[in-house]
């Protein structure tokens, strides 16, 4: 069994704490008899970000630092994090895998098990991110097409969270898809359209069991009905103060029946080229149905 940090990656809104719920019921299955897993409780790792986890594996307080020497630190206190552990642990990361003034990757191969990549369709993404962000649809697509665009820049403001580079979309996509970590990229839409399959190579890559009804009674637990049930009764400690709801609707092709024609050609003309690449454009811009465990 691998050992070590692996991460789960992707731009917001992609579907990373669906996986993370997944890999939570995948852990507590065989410890209770559960039906759903609790949304507030979603302990599988610290998410990369996080500066009391970066000051830990650093061994030092990260306050009188800027953000860029703190970004230039990142790689070292995950090497050293993955140094010490002796069991596969999960960790969400929304930055994009960019290079940092120091040189190095900021999740380099030898920091790292593996990297777990969940991508969805950006005309779907732009909808939801907006309304994470609490801001109107052209102006999400706008922050998706920027290529200096960062969570958290503001270092004026203290936060439990350091600064995250995304890039673009599409430069989001590549850096991590492109880069040399042992990667298993995952579609948001063929994660719906056929989860045991999917969440079984999840499964496989992540080292977690595999058999049929472990999956398949994890994929009931996190089922997306049940998680927005959940926050609509108890609310959820990782949605923005922005933001009215985390769970929204979590369908594929919602873009069909919200977007204009010109948002359309906006992110078209941003990122149709890694679109085409993903199987998310074809002449009639239609969704088709990839699953990809390799590199691209």
């Amino acid at each position: 069994m691998s050992k070590g940090i692996f991460w789960l990656a992707s731009y917001p809104k992609s579907g990373n704490t669906w996986l993370r719920s997944f890999i939570c019921a995948m852990q507590n299955q065989v410890k209770t008899d559960l039906t759903a897993i609790d949304i507030n409780q979603l302990h599988t790792g610290a998410i990369a970000s996080s500066r009391s986890w970066l000051a830990n594996g650093l061994g030092v307080e990260l306050g009188a630092h800027s953000v860029e020497q703190i970004e230039s630190y990142r790689s070292d206190a995950y090497r050293f994090i993955h140094s010490q552990l002796t069991e596969p642990a999960y960790h969400k990361i929304h930055d994009a895998n960019h290079m940092c003034a120091s040189g190095q990757l900021l999740c380099p191969p030898y920091a790292c098990a593996g990297a777990l990549y969940v991508v969805r369709n950006p005309f779907d993404v732009a909808i939801s991110f907006a309304n994470h962000m609490g801001v109107s649809l052209d102006k999400s697509i706008d922050m998706m097409g920027t290529s200096d665009f960062a969570l958290l820049a503001n270092e004026k403001i203290y936060r439990q969270q350091v600064r995250q580079r995304m890039g673009t979309w599409s430069d989001h996509v590549n850096s991590w898809v492109n880069s040399d970590l042992p990667i298993l990229l995952v579609r948001y839409e063929d994660m719906q359209s056929n989860p045991l399959d999917s969440f079984t190579q999840i499964s496989q890559f992540l080292h977690l069991p595999d058999d049929e009804t472990s999956v398949k009674n994890a994929i009931a637990m996190c089922h997306f009905d049940k998680l927005k049930k959940q926050e609509d009764k108890h609310g959820f400690k990782e949605r923005p103060a922005k933001s009215k709801v985390f769970f929204r609707k979590g369908i594929v092709g919602d873009w069909q029946d919200t977007l204009s024609q010109s948002q359309i050609d906006r992110l078209i003309s941003d990122h149709g080229s890694v679109m085409q690449r993903l199987g998310y454009l074809d002449d009639k811009i239609q969704i088709t149905s990839l699953c990809y465990s390799t590199k691209i």
